[in-house]
């Protein structure tokens, strides 16, 4: 099978056994839309099932990772049924990160916004530049985390932290991200990519079987509730995203981007 594509929100070239995926979209700082959503579980799900692939390598084109859904396609609100189909996509994304039975690496830069938290925390090794950082900026828009950010918060640094993130809406520099064990590390801009084909690498050559196992094993010890936790989110999400504080919260944030992102 071939997994050179590109799409409108991302590409995946398959090389020596490494799926390398890119968001596309930088000048939305690589937000997301819908069709991106069910392109990336699609095919996230195809690779997974593929021997000849043997790890995933996310990343963003340009100064970022992922700021998140694209709400500059959301107009002023957003009836049940699309509410809720974007959280069935959403979820789905963000499962097959979780479920595929090889090993996923984030490669962050830049902003890791909304559910870009989820994508970059789902994966199972996380490497970051200095300057990157997270941000759980739901709060600001009028609705909640989902894509399980908030449980992943918890599940590696604890209540305490992921409410400070969910509830407050403030970026956290993945300096300190790295402290709390969110991520796995943090690099110069200069040494990051060399950090990330050196595991991607190492993975390739690895045991497949071995691995999967490992990381079953690892996710049913920290993410046995992420399913709860996605079905409450659904069900949350999908009333928020109809009350006019969403409407609002989006207007001012395609007004004013700077005072959310930090621009």
């Amino acid at each position: 099978m071939s997994y050179t594509a590109t799409t409108t929100g991302y590409t995946a070239v398959l090389d020596k056994r490494v799926l390398r995926i890119t968001l596309t979209n930088p000048k939305r700082k690589n937000a997301i839309d819908y069709a991106t959503m069910l392109g990336l579980g699609d095919t996230i799900r195809a690779a997974s099932a593929d021997p000849a692939v043997r790890v995933i390598v996310l990343t963003g084109e340009g100064g970022d990772f992922c700021t998140g859904a694209d709400l500059s396609v959301s107009g002023d609100s957003i009836d049940e049924d699309t509410a809720d189909q974007t959280m069935v996509a959403a979820n789905a994304m963000v499962k097959s990160i979780v479920d595929a039975p090889i090993p996923v690496i984030a490669r962050v830069r830049g902003a890791a916004a909304g559910i870009g938290v989820a994508l970059a925390l789902a994966a199972d090794l996380t490497y970051a530049s200095e300057e990157a950082y997270l941000l759980l900026a739901f709060i600001n828009i009028g609705i909640m985390p989902d894509g399980g950010a908030a449980a992943m918060v918890a599940a590696a640094a604890g209540r305490p932290l992921a409410a400070e993130m969910a509830l407050l809406g403030n970026r956290l520099p993945v300096t300190e991200a790295v402290q709390h064990a969110l991520i796995t590390g943090v690099y110069p801009e200069a040494e990051l990519d060399a950090k990330v084909e050196a595991a991607a690498d190492k993975i390739a050559h690895g045991p497949r079987r071995a691995l999967e196992l490992t990381k079953r094993a690892l996710n049913t010890a920290t993410l046995a509730p992420l399913d709860a936790v996605l079905a409450a989110e659904r069900k949350g999400q999908v009333e928020l995203l109809q009350q006019p504080d969403f409407a609002e919260g989006v207007a001012a944030m395609l007004g004013k981007r700077k005072a959310v992102f930090g621009e």
